[in-house]
């Protein structure tokens, strides 16, 4: 059996669904001879790589950066699935969106909430342009499955991935639907 090209990506999220892949614990050594991990945070690779089978996407889409590559992401992928709840609703990122304008929550983050390691002259025009609202993948690109949790168990996550590495299609119900 040819491995699966198999990638994971971070966007804007606390990086919680990557802990609870890790979670997964000896189930990865199983999981390595299924998969090539072709991108993730978890490797030093820089760019997304074309033909890629399988990808988990954690985070919603906040900034210019994350925008691009999703749309590449998409292009590039045979199967891509919103991984946890701040891709599939915005979760606790999009609270952001509750201050409307993007420089409004800088100013806000950035100088005048910041009490600990206030940087009064940081000019947070430099990091990557956050787009105007936050938002969840699918309101940007095809999504093809959903992953749902905050983060989801590994217990889900490896029901999940044995069922897409199979060519199976996963459903959540039951047990698989609740967290701990």
């Amino acid at each position: 059996m040819d491995k699966i090209k198999f990638a994971t990506v971070w966007f804007g999220g606390c990086s919680g669904c990557h802990m609870s892949f890790l979670d997964l614990d000896e189930w990865l050594i199983e999981l390595a001879q299924k998969v090539d991990v072709v991108y993730s945070p978890f490797v030093d690779i820089k760019h997304y790589p074309d033909e890629v089978d399988l990808c988990l996407i954690e985070g919603a889409v906040a900034n210019e950066e994350h925008l691009e590559q999703l749309y590449d992401i998409r292009k590039k992928t045979k199967i891509l699935v919103s991984f946890g709840d701040c891709a599939l609703n915005g979760n606790v990122t999009a609270l952001r969106n509750l201050h409307g304008e993007p420089d409004k929550t800088l100013e806000l983050s950035y100088k005048s909430l910041a009490t600990l390691n206030n940087i009064p002259n940081f000019d947070y025009k430099k990091i990557a342009r956050l787009i105007k609202k936050v938002k969840p993948l699918h309101e940007i690109v095809k999504i093809d499955y959903f992953l749902p949790g905050c983060p989801p168990d590994a217990k889900r996550i490896k029901y999940f991935l044995e069922k897409l590495i199979n060519k199976e299609n996963p459903v959540l119900e039951g047990e698989l639907l609740k967290n701990g």
